[in-house]
């Protein structure tokens, strides 16, 4: 068999009509430069320009941040001495308070040492006893009443336990030795008792 000759090559059709690769190359090259060409020198002064901006920024940032930092330093400071003054004061105001019932006391032994009738003496310390009584009343004070109630660990300490017959009676509180006091519903001095059991 004879190999066809064609004379028709469609790819030699397409390549004949085609520019040369070069030129196309080079036209491709000239129009990307001709794009992202800038006048030297513009691009270097606008970075060091932003780079100047973020300088001062942060310089900026950084004082705002130490100005908070003294300033919260500061209002710690100030919070904790008003704190210990408050403390302070409040201990000052109570016992400022106490000072005409010790008055009173003094006025009390005075008399006592004039008086011949023990009565007399008795009604003196009972009108201070009360007056102290309100005092510690007025400033949230009160005693813990806990005979012939339950023992309750949270407010009584038992120093004896004495066994009973009567099983209605155990758990209870059968003697005070030692009144307990509260102050605004928390215990200040545990009431010392003596517990049936």
């Amino acid at each position: 068999m004879k190999n066809k000759e064609y004379k028709n090559n469609p790819l030699e059709e397409d390549m004949q009509g085609a520019a040369p690769a070069e030129d196309i190359e080079n036209n491709v090259e000239n129009s990307d430069v001709a794009e992202t060409e800038t006048p030297s020198g513009e691009g270097e002064a606008s970075e060091a320009e932003q780079i100047e901006k973020l300088t001062a920024d942060l310089a900026k940032e950084k004082k705002e941040y130490l100005f908070l930092m003294a300033e919260f330093d500061n209002f710690r400071k100030r919070t904790l001495k008003e704190k210990s003054e408050i403390i302070k004061n409040a201990g000052e105001n109570v016992l400022k308070g106490l000072l005409p019932i010790v008055d009173d006391f003094e006025r009390g032994l005075k008399a006592a040492e004039k008086a011949e009738n023990a009565a007399d003496v008795a009604e003196g310390m009972t009108l201070i006893y009360n007056k102290l009584i309100k005092y510690l009343a007025a400033n949230g004070v009160k005693a813990i009443d806990p005979e012939d109630r339950e023992f309750d660990t949270e407010k009584h300490e038992a120093i004896s336990v004495v066994p009973v017959a009567d099983e209605a009676q155990k758990g209870k509180i059968l003697d005070t030795v030692e009144k307990g006091y509260m102050i605004n519903d928390k215990v200040l001095r545990h009431a010392k008792v003596v517990v049936a059991q």
